[in-house]
């Protein structure tokens, strides 16, 4: 079950959120929701986990490894014996590989920040039209009933404007 508080002020999604952190239900289960980039760590204090860089450092590591192995496993396969050259010349070689690793850690960038956002998303989650003009949302996803009670006092007693919720209620 996911809630939605929506707040007028950030003081007011703050202390909510302070609340429903002392009152037992975990701080990875609270997002915010605002159209105005705030610094991390000013609604949620909980330590981010960012995947964007390594992925993308895994993404330019395989790339150049990949692209030593094309360039230079190509020359060692395939030998043009031109004097007293080298099989695998340094600067060829340096190009295929700096370039393939650009071109992974691009893709790696793109995957970490798909990652990063969430995107696709699973499963369609609670939405205000209202963040987009300024409001701040306060996103609690719960497993049982009373700790819905409780999340829902909460944000309507640090005064949400109104409570979404994705129960269906016959």
């Amino acid at each position: 079950m996911e809630l939605l508080g929506v707040f007028n002020s950030i003081e007011q999604a703050a202390a909510s959120i302070d609340e429903m952190v002392t009152s037992g239900i975990d701080e990875n289960r609270i997002t915010s929701l605002t159209s105005v980039p705030y610094p991390e760590g000013v609604l949620v204090k909980g330590q981010p986990r960012h995947w964007f860089h390594w992925v993308s450092l895994a993404g330019g590591l395989a790339g150049a490894a990949l692209g030593f192995l094309l360039a230079a496993g190509t020359a060692w396969l395939y030998p043009l014996r031109t004097g007293e050259k080298p099989i695998i010349a340094l600067f060829p070689t340096g190009i295929i590989t700096y370039e393939t690793a650009m071109l992974f850690a691009l893709i790696g960038t793109i995957a970490g920040m798909l990652l990063e956002m969430k995107l696709p998303a699973r499963k369609k989650r609670l939405y205000d039209p209202a963040i987009a003009d300024g409001l701040i949302g306060v996103s609690v996803t719960v497993s049982d009933s009373p700790s819905k009670q409780t999340a829902e006092t909460v944000l309507r007693r640090h005064g949400a404007i109104r409570v979404l919720s994705d129960e269906v209620t016959p």
